[in-house]
């Protein structure tokens, strides 16, 4: 029965993609923002602030659906700690943590105004040690005017651990 059920989803959404290739509709454009976001699980533990650089090109597929390519530059800054060693505490002054995403994009838009999607690809690590990792951010997005987008997101890039951003981010498109 799930099998039924999973090749009639399947049907559905190749018969609508295709139905809604003759309406195409041009949302090609070049897409440019900044974000600003939270460390969330272990990489609250070195950081406390991310500051990121958005770009992106994406092609209209359809009339629902948006295709690209999506980069830009992560940096979260490395925060000081105090780590206990018996009964002395020791500062420590962790760097700041740097990736450049390399994505796919998908968004998929199910009214005018709001779009949901996730950029997926790899995050090259620029700071000493950092070997970065597979990249994946989930987003939602809200159109405030015909070329600028609010939108919030969830950045992971995970290799031996897991480097993680909740971010709020304003994006201009081109």
């Amino acid at each position: 029965m799930k099998k039924k059920t999973f090749v009639l989803v399947i049907i559905a959404l190749v018969t609508v993609s295709f139905s809604s290739m003759a309406q195409q509709v041009d949302r090609t454009s070049f897409k440019a923002g900044v974000h600003a976001g939270l460390p969330v699980g272990d990489a609250s533990d070195y950081s406390s602030f991310s500051l990121g650089v958005d770009l992106g090109y994406h092609w209209g597929v359809s009339e629902l659906i948006d295709a690209g390519i999506a980069t830009g530059f992560i940096n979260a800054f490395g925060d000081t700690s105090t780590i206990d060693i018996g009964p002395v505490g020791q500062d420590v002054d962790f760097p700041d943590i740097q990736f450049i995403p390399v994505a796919g994009a998908f968004r998929l838009y199910p009214t005018y105004d709001f779009k949901l999607g996730a950029d997926v690809g790899y995050a090259v690590g620029v700071n000493e040690g950092n070997d970065g990792g597979f990249y994946v951010r989930p987003m939602i997005g809200y159109n405030i005017s015909g070329n600028t987008e609010l939108n919030i997101s969830y950045i992971n890039v995970s290799n031996d651990g897991s480097f993680s951003v909740a971010a709020l981010g304003l994006l201009f498109l081109f």
